[in-house]
């Protein structure tokens, strides 16, 4: 790791963590309010849905970043950006870890949804498109409109990715800091993220259809977070922008 980076002063809230919980905040208030007074659904507008849904719109690999779903969702993934995004955006300044932020969220949901496509929507495409080899006019009407309802189903919202990103770049840049599991058991992060990687690989692959957290798009922000800080401390990218 090299010795040119120095953290300087520390700052408990940098610029960017607060803003971003700020806009979380907001937009988690705007949902409930909007949606409860005015019939507008946020998470399906701005949701993220798979690239070739008629639903997709050009805002929403951003915009997802900031939608949550409930109040424990929101709460967990704010702290755990406010805890281990403060310690990155002290270190690094603030464009470089708010370009870590997005790249990471866009990199999460991008293997997210390469691999559902492979393993949930092409098969389920692939059954329809032989259906609609052989079908009637008026089975064709019923099997396109299948087809639309299966590539507009799956919506991701939450910056889940993005912190699991900033987790595993934490872990990194300090490996032997203590952690408290649970506030009690005193664990090193570098041990910890191990254990991380390994919960959410063993979750996703379990394919459970009543879990509706999205482990892939959490593995993904971990990959892109790792190989994002590798690259930057190999190549002594200091200053990336």
């Amino acid at each position: 790791m090299s010795s040119q980076i120095s953290p300087g002063r520390f700052d408990i809230l940098p610029v960017v963590v607060k803003n971003i919980i700020i806009i979380n905040g907001l937009v988690f208030l705007a949902t409930y309010v909007l949606g409860s007074n005015f019939n507008t659904d946020l998470i399906s507008l701005l949701g993220l849905r798979f690239p070739a849904a008629t639903e997709f719109h050009l805002w929403q690999p951003i915009t997802h970043l900031f939608m949550h779903g409930s109040i424990n969702h929101i709460l967990f993934n704010m702290f755990s950006f406010w805890m281990f995004g403060s310690a990155l955006e002290n270190v690094w300044g603030a464009k470089r870890f708010l370009n870590f932020y997005i790249i990471t969220g866009l990199g999460a949901a991008f293997l997210h949804y390469l691999l559902v496509y492979f393993l949930e929507l092409l098969p389920l495409l692939s059954s329809v498109d032989l259906q609609m080899a052989t079908a009637s006019a008026s089975q064709l009407v019923y099997l396109e409109q299948y087809r639309e309802q299966i590539l507009n189903m799956p919506n991701i919202i939450g910056a889940s990715g993005a912190v699991a990103g900033i987790w595993i770049a934490f872990a990194y840049l300090f490996p032997n800091s203590t952690l408290y599991l649970f506030f009690a058991f005193p664990v090193k992060a570098k041990y910890l993220a191990a254990v991380y990687v390994l919960v959410e690989l063993y979750q996703a692959l379990q394919f459970d259809p009543k879990d509706n957290v999205a482990h892939f798009a959490h593995l993904g922000g971990m990959l892109f977070g790792f190989l994002i800080v590798k690259f930057w401390y190999n190549n002594d990218r200091l200053n990336f922008y």
